[in-house]
């Protein structure tokens, strides 16, 4: 196997945490327990997805004030809270009580944008005013001033038996320095490195003009070197890969085939950019942990990061994450040169 690649640090996953509407405290429950067995197998993180008006985690905050009553040591993170659905002020609060919770184990990841469908749910989300939400970077902007302990308000000071605070209570010291930008563009990652954030790329990232007859890893590498070309620690700045890997090493026959058909039914998106925004889409890699790892050896981009947050696919059971979690722990894992948290 080609070493091209510098050992991999640091290992997370990421899950949807998807549930039946009839029975919603089971998903959530099965989702706190796989974060429970991640901190068991030694990953170094555990990382929520965000879901809106659908039948997966629609709170990660509130999920990861849980997990942070249920583990003790394994990072805890989102990828991505999407920041038009929130209020910065009222985010930084929970934010930093949660990694209060936790003993500093959050890792807040953020993406900015229109919400999905927006123009179906503006009515209810910002019924006085959804013809003037700005829903750029001065979004992000804001919650990172209140994280960092920015003021928020010019009074402060004692009101009849009440004490008040000019900036976000509690602050937690060192949660500004854990900020992740969900980015797939160029644009994104000059952006948050320019202000001093961490960068998460997905399996999904935008092909820009220049790119159109570029690979996806290729894309993938130029978003990971801009950021880091215009952050200040410079080569050192945290970037962190999320790909859908599935490890069949213990899979049952049955498993097997599944994740194959679930890899087979999405690869037609993978080969040409897709929609006005010209998305393209990493192939999931499916296979024995030996046959993942030489083909992330062999991924331009994955060569330039040293830690990951490998995604869990969206609509498998229980048991199977317990087996694709359990492989990349025991043998995807040390396979890249990771070595299990003590």
């Amino acid at each position: 196997m080609p070493l091209t690649s510098q050992p991999l640090r640091a290992l997370g996953f990421l899950t949807i945490g998807l549930f039946d509407e009839a029975d919603p405290g089971r998903g959530h429950t099965s989702t706190l327990e796989l974060i429970e067995l991640g901190e068991q197998l030694g990953f170094d993180s555990a990382w929520v997805r965000h879901r809106h008006l659908q039948y997966g985690i629609s709170s990660p905050i509130a999920v990861l004030a849980a997990a942070s009553q249920r583990t003790s040591r394994i990072a805890l993170a989102t990828a991505v809270i999407p920041l038009g659905w929130e209020n910065p002020l009222r985010l930084a609060e929970d934010l930093a009580t949660v990694d209060i919770l936790s003993g500093g184990r959050l890792n807040p990841g953020v993406s900015v944008g229109p919400p999905m469908h927006y123009d179906q749910v503006k009515s209810a989300l910002y019924p006085d005013t959804d013809d003037r939400e700005d829903f750029g970077f001065e979004r992000v902007r804001r919650l990172l001033d209140f994280v960092r302990g920015e003021p928020a308000t010019g009074f402060a000071g004692v009101e009849g038996f009440e004490v008040f605070s000019d900036r976000v209570q509690p602050h937690a010291p060192g949660l500004g320095r854990r900020m992740w930008y969900g980015g797939g563009s160029l644009r994104s990652a000059r952006w948050a490195a320019e202000h001093g954030m961490n960068l998460l790329t997905s399996s999904v990232v935008k092909a820009e003009e220049a790119q159109e007859s570029e690979g996806f890893a290729q894309i993938q590498l130029s978003h990971i070197r801009t950021f880091r070309d215009h952050h200040p620690d410079g080569e050192r700045a945290r970037v962190s890969q999320g790909l859908v890997v599935v490890p069949t090493d213990t899979a049952t026959p049955e498993q097997r085939a599944k994740y194959l058909a679930y890899a087979d039914k999405r690869l037609p998106r993978t080969r040409a950019p897709q929609g006005p925004g010209r998305l393209m889409f990493a192939p999931d890699l499916v296979g024995t942990s030996a046959e993942i790892a030489e083909r992330l050896y062999a991924d331009a981009a994955f060569r330039e990061v040293d830690e990951v947050a490998f995604a869990l696919p969206f609509t498998f059971g229980h048991d199977d994450y317990v087996q694709i979690l359990t492989d990349i722990a025991t043998r995807l894992g040390p396979a890249l040169g990771w070595r299990p948290a003590s």
